[in-house]
C-alpha cells in the first residue's frame, strides 16, 4: 500500500503539472451528429494560474512548487514505483496469494 501512495503522490504532481488537457468548449447538436469544439490543450497549473479566482497567494505558492518540480525526475520516479510495485504483485503470486 505505501508503494501505491508513493505512486499517487508523484502522479498527482506529473498529471497537474505537466500533463495538457483539452477542455470542451461547447457541444452542439446538428440534426443526428454532435459537434465539439475545445479550448487549447492546457495543464491544471496554468489554468489556475490565468484564473482570476484563485488568490495571488495560492498562485506565489503554487509557482514555487511547480519551480521545485523536474518532469524527468518524475517520470524517473513514477517508473520506479511502477517497477517496485509489478515486483511485489510477482511476489506475491509466487507466494500463492492469488491461487
Amino acid at each position: 500500500m505505501n508503494i501505491l501512495n508513493e505512486l499517487y503522490g508523484y502522479l498527482r504532481f506529473y498529471t497537474n503539472h505537466f500533463q495538457p488537457v483539452m477542455q470542451m468548449k461547447e457541444k452542439i447538436r446538428i440534426g443526428s451528429k454532435i459537434k465539439k469544439s475545445y479550448h487549447k490543450a492546457k495543464t491544471a497549473y496554468a489554468r489556475i494560474i490565468e484564473s482570476d479566482k484563485i488568490s495571488d497567494k495560492y498562485k506565489d505558492d503554487l509557482k514555487k512548487v511547480h519551480q521545485s518540480l523536474d518532469v524527468y525526475d518524475l517520470r524517473k520516479n513514477i517508473l520506479q514505483c511502477r517497477k517496485n510495485l509489478l515486483t511485489q504483485f510477482r511476489k506475491k503470486n509466487e507466494e500463492g496469494f492469488f491461487k
